[in-house]
């Protein structure tokens, strides 16, 4: 009776926990985007690319998603700056 209880958690465990390895992007990129922003981190972008894809040497890996599938990357200073309103010609 013991090993069929344990496979059963093992099972239910297994189950349970597979959601949480393949978190969608968005969401970990947004978790991460409100840790910087309350650090007061600004001027920055985080891209979602490939685990394969090479990072440059400017930039770092600061999350996975997709259940390792695709990587996160961190780059400083590269923000885009707001689009200026253009004043308008009667």
């Amino acid at each position: 009776m013991k090993p069929t209880l344990a496979l059963a958690a093992f099972v239910l465990v297994s189950v349970c926990a597979q959601p949480l390895l393949a978190t969608p992007c968005e969401d970990v990129k947004s978790q991460i985007a409100q840790k910087l922003d309350a650090k007061g981190v600004k001027f920055y972008t985080l891209e979602v690319v490939d685990k394969d894809k090479d990072v440059d040497a400017d930039s770092k890996v600061v999350g996975t998603c997709e259940g390792g599938a695709k990587k996160i990357v961190y780059k400083r200073g590269t923000a885009a700056a707001p689009a200026a309103a253009e004043p308008s010609k009667p």
